[in-house]
């Protein structure tokens, strides 16, 4: 389960998104201005509560803001 947190307006997330997409991967996007539930679930990611976006978690492993070459080292392990 790829899960992406951040926002719509974020140029990073844009990118995250377009990554995802164009290799058919099922994900879901984790909108942390649109909803309070998302930026909790974020929240609860961090020690230190912060909202630190883009994040995409890739089953129990949680990636801040990777390079194409983590993302798709964690992708492969799915």
């Amino acid at each position: 389960m790829i899960k992406l947190f951040g926002t719509e307006r974020c140029h990073k997330t844009q990118y995250y998104k377009t990554f995802l997409e164009t290799r058919n991967l099922d994900y879901a996007f984790l909108d942390i201005e649109k909803s309070v539930e998302n930026a909790e679930e974020l929240r609860n990611l961090y020690k230190n509560r912060k909202l630190n976006f883009p994040t995409i978690t890739i089953n129990t492993k949680k990636l801040r803001n990777p390079s194409d070459k983590d993302l798709l080292k964690w992708i492969d392990t799915l």
